[in-house]
């Protein structure tokens, strides 16, 4: 954390129409949109308002239906971007915030505690607003408007009083604050500014032409480039450690293990012929079996010669049944 010489960077523009019906919120944003000299995507919301000018601009229109979540508006900006738009109108965010399944609707549909409620819709409403400020395009968003009422106290009577006091956006309070300018619309299509960083246009009433967008786009260029924040690199993932196998890797029998079973073959008057073949032909397949198969062959020759042992008298084979006489002593 330190402090630097502050610098002005070039900018995307951040522009706000508000108007009632009929004021050119929609003609407006098109004038200056041409102004900036990049392809334009309108995200239209106001059935198809943006078209009936498709015969004096040349732009791409998306036509977003209801329910005006958040999150769809977020989608549209984010298509808009991807497809090399340079200028996004979103025409109009009002939907966002009192449209069909925008964020007034949706806290009602929530109901129950209205602090909860709006502790869920509040973060949602954020992340659009976010989507628009940070967008790398030039954002211009329009925005219907009602007429303000306050209320006072006649301090003849002491009744209650109200006054109309202009016009406010139907959008979330303090929505302002978030554009860089803000031009209110009236009936004579004659732009006023409620808010201007820029300076160009404070305390002037005046028609919106393609030439206010030119101004606009000289001041928003004037100053250096923004400065690229390196990307912070992605966190090392640790390397798992390796993967400790049950299966222990297989050894190959003992020398004690193949003299075993060669001397125990030896015995061949107390084994089958079946078992001898076997067990030779598995061998000669098999000339380094490992220590586990080893052992189950040492098992299985001793238990037939020890069972065989046991029915023969003396433990001597019988002549007529050994292996020596019916192979003639074959190795």
């Amino acid at each position: 954390m330190m402090f630097q010489k502050a610098i002005k960077a070039k900018q995307k523009l951040r522009l706000a129409l508000e108007g009632a019906s009929g004021s050119g919120k929609t003609f407006s944003s098109l004038l200056l949109a041409k102004a900036m000299g990049e392809r334009i995507a309108v995200i239209d919301t106001e059935h198809g308002s943006a078209s009936l000018y498709a015969d004096r601009f040349e732009f791409d229109v998306l036509d977003l239906k209801p329910p005006y979540e958040p999150e769809r508006f977020i989608e549209a900006i984010e298509m808009a971007e991807k497809a090399g738009y340079g200028v996004i109108i979103i025409d109009s965010i009002s939907h966002e915030w009192n449209g069909e399944g925008g964020c007034l609707q949706i806290v009602d549909k929530i109901g129950g505690n209205s602090y909860t409620a709006w502790g869920k819709v509040t973060p949602r409403h954020d992340r659009f607003i976010n989507a628009m400020l940070k967008s790398k395009a030039h954002i211009i968003a329009t925005m219907r408007s009602k007429a303000n009422y306050e209320t006072g106290k006649d301090e003849k009577t002491g009744k209650m009083t109200i006054e109309k006091k202009g016009t406010a956006p139907i959008q979330r309070d303090s929505v302002d604050y978030e554009f860089t300018v803000v031009f209110d619309l009236n009936q004579r299509h004659l732009a006023s500014v409620s808010k201007d960083r820029t300076s160009l246009f404070d305390g002037k009433d005046f028609l919106i032409t393609e030439d206010i967008g030119h101004q606009l786009l000289r001041w928003l260029n004037d100053g250096t480039e923004p400065i690229q924040q390196p990307a912070k690199p992605e966190p090392q993932k640790p390397t798992p450690p390796p993967v400790q196998s049950n299966v222990l890797p297989k050894q190959l029998a003992s020398e004690d293990q193949l003299t075993r079973i060669g001397d125990l073959l030896r015995e061949e008057d107390f084994l089958t012929i079946e078992t001898v073949n076997t067990t030779r032909d598995y061998l000669k397949k098999h000339p380094q079996p490992t220590a586990e198969a080893a052992i189950r062959i040492i098992r299985k020759l001793e238990e037939e010669i020890g069972k065989n042992r046991e029915t023969v008298p003396d433990g001597q084979p019988d002549e007529k049944e050994s292996f020596e006489s019916l192979f003639g002593g074959a190795q």
